[in-house]
């Protein structure tokens, strides 16, 4: 029964054994299953790891989404001299990477970036708009710029449907750790995208824009992008090492096998014995992170971008010429790395952000703001320098039409200034607006075209319906405007007043300076011809207190002998300037103008004339007859002064819109006197205009040719025109050759009122005064080597200074081509010297020869009639 008994001892680790096996066997059976299912139903596996990742991303787009509701956005306008440091510049970008992150805790990473948006849709130039959270507002609203920045809250821009429309992303490409190109601030990194830009034209729907998003690299990511890069720098140091080695090994074998090297182990007695030569392979060169990283080694100011471009035009063709100039401009920022387009070429197709499947994201991103480039463009805020700031001093703008406007012949609102030719060649004519275009000065050499340029001006001026007074010395502008004003609804508003007295049988029109038949204020008549006078002659109170008093006591007398004719209704019975030297030589003119106007003088000057007059010396009065003299003695000048009621109305002709052309003769003495005596009684009858409404004063612009010849005869009168002229909707216009040569007066006022500032060729001395108001952009040397016709000109529109822009004066033979009429010259003229009431000289002469006469038979019959008044008046007084 004991022998029949198996062991104990020996099951236990048999059976131990057996289930061990078994449960292997299971497991792998087990596993043999599950990878059966899995491959037979991958597919579930799919669907469900797509489920998850749909609800993920379906969950984050939610998030993202509303996040980007939260968004402000600021407009950043720089000024003209905006010219920022590196170091502001950085600032501003330091600014942007820590606003990217204001957003609540919850936003998905994509969503939390800065957008730069620099658009072109013809409304400036370029504009530049910063968009991000709106928790980061108070943040960007203060720039590191100062005041040469002004940061306005910008409106949600809606773009109307374009008919043809391109998509871009712009990706890094090239060696991930190598930097952009350094661009220089001078002249400005985004000049050649304002370039690209330049030639945009709203008017056929052009439009471009560019938007870089910045958020704070994920370090993340980061740290992971390091580790693969030091792993590839070391892979590719033991590849280098490895070769190195390969290549001593070859060299070495090379050596033993050679014949030279044989011979030498022989002379040695060494064959066979020494065996091969030992090699040592070289060691892997240690890898430097900050080689191997480059820009990537340090954590601080690194950012994530994106670059998206979309173009868009009404014309097919125009947008896509438009992304291929956008691309060339974004060329200039290659270096070690470039930004290059994503996407693939196919023959004549290319697969981009414009089809499918990567326009759809391309949109969302471009909607909502979000960032999420398809690779890591990981970039140093030092290589954005270009694009973290506005345009700045250093950059060229173009001219746009909304910039200045395009002149439209007959617009009485616009004021032509010339021709600008485009960045694209296209030529428009340009001009300001008439209300804005306060005074204008025009500077440059003999024929460079700035009375070329003014007679444009003053044609496109009167046809429009507007009134002018062109005073030129010299006569030219006459014959050369005549045929394009030569018109059926213009001649009866033309007059011209002409002294040159040409021609067998010259006609002038006729002006008495201290006539009152005009309803002129007496004082104020005085005043004007007194001062224009000493102007004139160069009189103060100082030089010729004596001959200011006679002339004005003189004057004084004269202007009540006429307010008395033309009450009495006889015009024809007035004195004339010529008759001061009777007023004062001749007893019995004088005694009886006195009696006949001692009712009308106040007591200080009859008391003048009573007390003070007989005390003065014969010789006191050459003084003030000698230039009257000098006027007698040219008929030209007595006939047109000479004549009691005179036609000559420049306050009636201003408030009529006419157009008067006035050639003074020279710049002799007496011319100059004429001229100042022309110019006082402007100013009188400009503010005189204070009696009328504002809103009923119509315009008027005094085109001042030779503005040396006009200011040597009146230098205060013109300097007190361009600074009181404003006010009373009258507006000058001047031109000279050389500003140095303008009385200091004359000069400051017209370069501190220009509305418009314009320069012809000349030399570089003479041109200096002009662009030093232009902080010398352009230099004179520039400006000097301009051709013919052409300008440099700064202007008013809208409140704001354009310019200095080049400019084309318009030729009257390309711009006024139809409105010429040379047939209807003579016509012209003739109309002309009639509104003028001209007459022959001759005639003028002699009636000026005659009128002493009647005004002393006038004087008698009023002397008669004021007497018994006055005794009257005297007796009652007792």
């Amino acid at each position: 029964m004991d022998s029949a008994a198996p062991p104990l001892t020996g099951q236990a680790p048999a059976s131990a054994s057996a289930s061990a096996s078994g449960q292997v066997l299971s497991l792998v059976s087990g596993i043999a299953h599950t990878l059966d299912w899995v491959i037979t139903y991958w597919w579930v596996m799919a669907l469900a790891a797509v489920a998850v990742w749909a609800t993920g991303e379906t969950v984050v787009r939610h998030l993202a989404q509303k996040a980007s509701a939260e968004r402000m956005a600021l407009e950043l306008v720089p000024s003209r001299h905006f010219d920022p440091g590196l170091e502001e510049i950085f600032r501003r970008g330091v600014q942007l990477a820590r606003a990217s992150t204001s957003m609540p805790w919850w936003a998905p990473r994509r969503s939390k970036a800065v957008q730069i948006r620099l658009r072109a849709d013809g409304s400036a130039p370029l504009r530049y708009r910063i968009e991000g959270p709106a928790g980061g507002e108070r943040l960007l609203s203060i720039t590191p710029f100062g005041p040469a920045v002004t940061v306005n809250r910008a409106r949600p821009l809606a773009d109307k449907p374009r008919d043809h429309v391109v998509r871009a992303e712009f990706i890094l490409r090239g060696k991930p750790t190598a930097p952009l190109r350094e661009v220089p601030l001078d002249p400005d990194p985004l000049q050649p995208l304002i370039d690209a830009v330049s030639d945009l034209r709203a008017e056929l729907g052009d439009l471009a824009e560019i938007r870089l998003d910045i958020q704070r690299a994920p370090k993340w990511a980061l740290r992971a992008r390091r580790l693969q890069l030091m792993s590839d720098a070391r892979r590719a140091e033991r590849r280098e090492a490895q070769r190195a080695a390969r290549g001593m090994r070859q060299d070495a074998a090379g050596i033993e096998a050679s014949l030279t090297w044989q011979l030498q182990q022989l002379v040695a007695g060494e064959q066979g014995g020494g065996g091969r030569r030992l090699v040592m392979p070289p060691l892997p060169r240690r890898v430097d992170p900050q080689e191997a990283l480059g820009k990537l080694a340090e954590d601080d100011h690194l950012v994530r971008v994106q670059l998206l471009v979309m173009c868009a035009s009404n014309t097919e063709g125009r947008a896509q010429a438009r992304l291929a100039q956008l691309q060339a401009a974004l060329d200039v920022f290659g270096g070690g790395s470039r930004w290059a387009m994503r996407g693939w070429r196919v023959g004549p197709w290319r697969f981009g952000a414009d089809r499918w499947p990567s326009r759809r994201g391309f949109e969302r991103r471009w909607t909502l703001g979000h960032c999420q480039p398809p690779r890591p463009n990981w970039v140093r805020l030092e290589e954005l320098t270009g694009l973290l700031k506005p345009p700045t001093t250093h950059c060229r703008l173009p001219l746009l039409a909304g910039d200045l406007p395009t002149f439209e012949h007959g617009d009485p609102e616009l004021l032509l200034q010339g021709i600008y030719r485009g960045p694209d060649g296209r030529r428009r004519l340009v001009a300001t607006y008439a209300e804005e275009t306060l005074f204008e000065v025009g500077v440059g050499k003999a024929g460079g075209g700035k009375t070329e340029r003014a007679l444009a001006q003053a044609i496109g001026w009167a046809h429009a319906g507007g009134g002018l007074m062109f005073v030129d010395p010299h006569r030219d502008s006459w014959p050369r405007a005549l045929p394009f004003l030569a018109h059926d609804h213009l001649m009866p508003r033309i007059a011209l007043v002409d002294l040159n007295a040409s021609g067998p049988a010259p006609q002038l029109s006729c002006w008495n300076p201290i006539g009152m038949h005009q309803g002129q204020v007496a004082h104020e008549v005085v005043e004007a011809t007194a001062d224009a006078y000493a102007s004139a002659l160069g009189w103060d109170d100082a030089t010729a207190p004596r001959a200011l008093t006679i002339f004005t006591a003189a004057l004084a007398v004269l202007v009540a002998v006429n307010e008395a004719a033309c009450q009495a209704g006889r015009p024809q019975d007035q004195a004339t300037i010529f008759h001061v030297r009777a007023l004062l030589t001749d007893t019995v003119f004088r005694t009886t103008a006195l009696t006949a106007t001692e009712g009308r003088l106040d007591e200080e000057t009859r008391s003048w004339w009573r007390t003070v007059f007989p005390t003065l010396p014969t010789d006191a009065f050459a003084v003030v007859l000698n230039p009257i003299t000098r006027l007698a003695a040219n008929p030209v000048t007595r006939a047109f002064l000479g004549q009691p009621a005179g036609i000559y109305n420049i306050r009636d002709a201003m408030d009529s819109r006419m157009i008067v052309w006035v050639c003074p003769g020279g710049n002799g003495p007496t011319d100059r006197l004429i001229t100042a005596l022309l110019a006082r009684d402007l100013l009188r009858a400009v503010r005189s205009r204070r009696d009328t409404p504002e809103h009923r004063r119509a315009p008027f612009r005094p085109y001042f040719d030779e503005l040396i010849t006009l200011t040597g005869a009146a230098p205060e009168t013109i300097a007190a025109m361009f600074e009181d002229f404003r006010k009373y909707k009258v507006h000058v216009h001047g031109m000279t050759q050389l500003l140095a040569r303008l009385p200091a007066a004359v000069r400051l006022s017209l370069v501190q009122n220009a509305s418009t500032l314009a320069s012809t060729a000349g030399s570089q001395s003479a041109i200096a005064p002009i662009t030093a108001e232009w902080g010398d952009r352009p230099t004179p040397d520039v400006v000097a080597a301009l051709d013919r016709y052409e300008h440099y000109m700064s202007l008013t529109v809208e409140g704001r200074r354009v310019g200095p822009v080049q400019i084309t004066g318009p030729h009257l033979d390309e711009v006024f081509a139809d409105y010429a009429r040379p047939r209807q010259e003579a016509a012209l003229e003739r109309a002309a010297r009639t509104t003028a009431g001209a007459a022959p000289l001759e005639t003028l002469t002699t009636r000026a020869a005659d009128q002493l006469t009647r005004v002393n038979q006038f004087l008698a019959q009023l002397a008669l009639a004021t007497r018994p008044a006055v005794r009257l008046q005297k007796k009652g007084y007792q």
